[in-house]
């Protein structure tokens, strides 16, 4: 399968800042940009509105009937095998768990983590919310496109992700106002508790990287004029994404404007910035950068595993961090870039090769 340069870097990029923004709290010096490295996830919710979008859209564009059954087997295969086998990891062996205790078990099972989270019952596999939105998108998109794709118009498309996105927007304020702001200046505690529980976690909440990705999937399904016409303008926007990027590092997540606007805006700047890494004019668009295509395929093995080797590195070497930062840091990532390649041998990528040979792709 042809992999595209640019979407391999994107998706290198976004496990590199999430993975620099958990090590940063465990005790390493890192510069300040690393603070704003949760916008990774927005980054890979972008990417796979994008990839999951066009692969259902263009069947229907071309005139066909998606292959529902394939597309559930393949994404079962894709994601299940590895994430079934950290979690059991985390159950089997407690003392390697970041966070301390586990939420109930049927919540992981269930992918319903992120919907009735109760952080003060214990965080370890924490970062599985994320998986929860995008199993939550792989069961309710094809639904969704098999209901509207063949219905809509262009304007009715735009007004249809205006309306989420602003519904949003209103639903993330009417949240912030009613759940988190009487706790400002009271509970500290609490008022992270509601805004992550509430706001930054649930499916409900975190469409809109989702929701763009699939846009400009639409585009390049039914638009191709108006797509072929975007690429032109490559450079353009690779300098548009990134400068909208650098404007939301501006807006703290945890205000007013962070609940409400900020996670459109970065759905945006990635968006766009997306459009330009796989654009042919700019050179992220045809040139493979050095270590980005090994990085992108270990992303989801690394992401699973991540923090569970740096919770174990902290139990081994509890003082490397403030003795020696940049040796902590090469430690920290070289024992996690191992743990991955472990489970990426081991069980992903026999159940992609089990994958290709049932469904062809």
């Amino acid at each position: 399968m042809t992999r595209a340069p640019g979407i391999d870097l994107l998706r290198a990029l976004a496990i590199a800042a999430v993975m620099l923004y958990h090590i940063s709290s465990h005790g390493i010096a890192m510069p300040a940009i690393v603070e704003h490295g949760w916008m990774g996830v927005d980054l890979f919710f972008v990417l796979s509105g994008y990839l999951i979008g066009w692969q259902l859209l263009r069947a229907y564009a071309q005139g066909e009937a998606p292959q529902w059954r394939r597309f559930a087997f393949s994404r079962a295969l894709r994601i299940l095998p590895a994430y079934y086998a950290v979690l059991a990891l985390y159950v089997l062996l407690p003392a390697w768990r970041e966070g301390g205790a586990m939420q109930p078990l049927w919540k992981y099972l269930t992918f319903t983590l992120n919907l009735t989270p109760d952080w003060r019952q214990g965080s370890a596999y924490s970062h599985a919310w994320s998986l929860c939105v995008e199993e939550h998108f792989y069961l309710l998109f094809p639904l969704f496109a098999w209901l509207l794709a063949p219905r809509l118009t262009a304007r009715r498309a735009v007004v249809l992700a205006a309306s989420l996105i602003c519904g949003g927007m209103l639903l993330r304020g009417w949240l912030w106002h009613t759940q988190v702001t009487p706790h400002l200046g009271v509970d500290a505690g609490a008022a992270m508790r509601n805004f992550v529980g509430m706001i930054y976690n649930p499916t409900y909440a975190r469409l809109d990287g989702l929701l763009m990705g699939v846009c400009l999937a639409a585009v390049r399904a039914f638009k191709p004029a108006w797509w072929t016409a975007l690429l032109r303008h490559g450079r353009w926007l690779l300098a548009a994404g990134i400068a909208l990027l650098a404007v939301c590092t501006q807006i703290a997540p945890i205000s007013a404007a962070g609940a409400i606007m900020l996670f459109p805006l970065i759905a945006i700047g990635c968006t766009v910035l997306l459009a330009g890494a796989i654009s042919p004019v700019t050179w992220l668009g045809h040139k493979q950068l050095p270590g980005a295509r090994p990085l992108a395929i270990l992303a989801f093995s690394l992401y699973l595993t991540h923090k569970q080797i740096y919770a174990w590195l902290d139990a081994l070497l509890p003082d490397l961090g403030k003795q020696t930062p940049l040796l902590a840091l090469a430690v920290y990532i070289a024992a996690s870039l191992a743990a991955a390649a472990l489970l990426y041998v081991a069980i992903e990528r026999p159940a992609l090769r089990l994958r290709r040979t049932l469904t062809g792709h």
